[in-house]
């Protein structure tokens, strides 16, 4: 009887392995259909675009004292990481609690929120992989991030310098400042080999839309107070309530 199960399981066994082996062999050819083929003509832009790229870091980095100058291009990305401008911001609203600036905080703050959601968003859409160049080597980072399209430092520093320069314009002297800042972080992306070009234009395209869906959106500074007054426990002083 139990030669029989053993003959029985073997046999079993030869069927089986085939059997399973044909199924997967399935599931890799299905996934492989599935796997969405990227148009001739947009090939033909991405890889001029890498060329692109290549050729003008090769050129800029013989021009440029890139080794010396790599640490601020590093310390230009931490500039403009979203894990240290939304908490920053959050901090800087409670420090600075004053009635007639929570209109342009609040506002700000809801623009560093939807570009950060909507680079997530395109960047899983479109999953164009980093630079070949690209190395993990950035001062701080926080989990993985191997997709390269949009640029989301690009547009956090467009917005940033588009807030500053047009919805809640800031005293002259700093203008200029803030725009060489925001020419430095893009630049400095295709230099560290972080971004294709094409990545940070986009990047520019998608802050230049953010900021004007926070000027379409506008809260207005009574709006902004209910906000705050609603999430925080603290008075603020010269709201309705205030006796």
């Amino acid at each position: 009887f139990q030669k029989q199960n053993f003959l029985f399981s073997a046999e079993f066994c030869f069927v089986r392995i085939p059997w399973i082996q044909g199924v997967l062999l399935r599931e890799k050819m299905a996934k492989q259909t599935d796997k969405r083929q990227v148009p001739v003509a947009l090939q033909k832009i991405l890889k001029a675009d890498v060329y692109i790229t290549n050729t003008l870091c090769n050129v800029m980095e013989k021009c440029l004292p890139f080794r010396s100058l790599k640490v601020h291009y590093k310390l230009l990305e931490v500039s403009c990481e979203g894990y240290i401008w939304l908490p920053g911001w959050l901090i800087l609203i409670w420090l600075i609690w004053k009635k007639e600036l929570m209109e342009m905080q609040v506002n700000f703050f809801i623009g560093l929120i939807t570009d950060i959601i909507a680079v997530a968003v395109l960047k899983a859409i479109f999953r164009r992989r980093r630079p070949a160049g690209n190395q993990s080597d950035s001062l701080i980072q926080i989990g993985p991030d191997v997709y390269s399209f949009p640029s989301g430092h690009v547009s956090r520093s467009f917005y940033i310098a588009y807030f500053f320069l047009v919805l809640y314009p800031v005293y002259f002297l700093f203008r200029m400042p803030l725009l060489a800042w925001f020419v430095s972080v893009s630049v400095s992306r295709i230099l560290l080999r972080r971004h294709h070009l094409l990545d940070v234009l986009g990047g520019v395209l998608l802050g230049f839309i953010n900021s004007l869906l926070v000027a379409l959106l506008w809260l207005s500074e009574d709006t902004a107070i209910y906000l705050i007054s609603y999430i925080s426990d603290e008075r603020i002083e010269g709201a309705d309530y205030h006796v």
